[in-house]
């Protein structure tokens, strides 16, 4: 018989959360489902996440080789890879 067990955890800052129960006995073969509530505060997390992604596409753009190729460039590129597949 399959037995569920929930707890409600918060991640902390590490990301590694930790399963204590006295029904898990060493040697037990067991699955884990992690839930990800969509909270504010994931949602914020997730928002700091895009922001820091947005900034690097930036910076990465502001590059002086990204200045130096054109379009067509970049398109030839991605054909040559998509010949190579």
């Amino acid at each position: 018989m399959i037995r569920a067990l929930r707890q409600n955890v918060v991640v902390p800052s590490d990301g590694v959360i930790e399963i204590r129960s006295s029904e898990l006995l060493p040697g037990m073969k067991v699955e884990v489902i992690v839930l990800v509530d969509g909270s504010p505060v994931a949602a914020a997390a997730r928002e700091l996440r895009l922001q820091a992604l947005k900034a690097l596409f930036q910076s990465t753009q502001a590059l002086p080789q990204a200045q130096t190729i054109s379009e067509d460039e970049i398109a030839a590129e991605i054909a040559a890879y998509r010949a190579n597949r």
